[in-house]
């Protein structure tokens, strides 16, 4: 008898440990456009596998969609978007002309990512007519435990020619600061689990010794040490860790390189609304 209990318990404890572990699977879907690319594609996978976490990536892409173009979309149920997902394995599989329905039940996801086009990322009052309809639609089709994320962009370079750019009188720092002040309004809403101040880890990192180097056209972001910024700013938000504590840094990326796009996002994490200067 005392061994067929023994047995029980340590079966419990077995079972217990299996489901524990399968929990911490996070599942993160974004619905987003080339700025989720650039955030979410590349990198995040490798820092969570570097930490023993696991987690799953989709990311519903349409190049330079605002949020009026999801909204959309949803009232249509428009097969409209390349689904790229990025399993346990790391391995990113993409599927085009897929719906934002059926995406949204793929996954038991965790997190849901909103943003909007980078163009209008600093226009509050433009974001609050499509918002809230959108948010309505993702938490009709997804559980009641659905968190929200908002994925604050990042400004322009300086010298970009993004006609995007003239919303700001094409200064980059008009730009970062409506697009700050926009996602703490954001922020103050409570519609929000997290901010990913994404946007505060690249100004952050335009203060270092890489200056104002970190996009490859003018505003989608540098491929290597541009995207590990970003990359790492959503790792600290959602795990909650110090991402200059994680050992994992792309072959492509040198250890200064890697330093700064850590620091620039723990001190974006730290103050999501004000920029913080990196001396590296």
């Amino acid at each position: 008898m005392k061994k067929l209990s023994l047995f029980i318990i340590i079966l419990f404890v077995q079972i217990s440990v299996c489901l524990a572990q399968i929990n911490e699977t996070l599942k993160v879907l974004a619905i987003g456009n080339s700025f989720s690319e650039d955030a979410i594609e590349q990198y995040l996978h490798e820092l969570a596998l570097a930490a023993d976490k696991q987690i799953i990536i989709g990311n519903l892409y349409i190049g330079g969609a605002p949020l009026d173009l999801h909204v959309q979309n949803s009232i249509e149920n428009k097969d409209a978007y390349s689904y790229r997902k990025i399993g346990l394995d790391g391995k990113k599989v993409t599927v085009e002309k897929v719906s934002l329905e059926k995406a949204l039940h793929d996954e038991d996801w965790d997190y849901v990512s909103l943003q909007q086009a980078s163009p209008l990322s600093g226009k509050y009052d433009l974001i609050m007519e499509s918002l809230p309809l959108l948010i309505g639609y993702v938490q009709q089709q997804t559980s009641e435990n659905i968190k929200l994320i908002f994925h604050q962009t990042w400004a322009y370079q300086q010298d970009s020619k993004h006609d995007g750019f003239k919303n700001y009188d094409s200064n980059q720092m008009t730009m970062y600061k409506s697009i700050a002040s926009t996602t703490k309004e954001l922020d103050k809403s409570g519609l929000f689990a997290l901010i990913i101040p994404s946007g505060t880890a690249i100004q952050n990192a335009r203060t270092s010794s890489i200056a104002d180097h970190f996009t490859r056209d003018g505003y989608h972001l540098e491929l290597n040490y541009g995207r590990f910024t970003v990359a790492c700013t959503w790792y600290e938000k959602l795990f909650g860790l110090d991402v200059r504590k994680n050992s994992y840094r792309p072959e492509q990326v040198t250890e200064l390189q890697a330093k700064i796009a850590k620091e620039a996002a723990h001190k974006a994490v730290k103050k999501p609304y004000k920029i913080s200067k990196v001396r590296l």
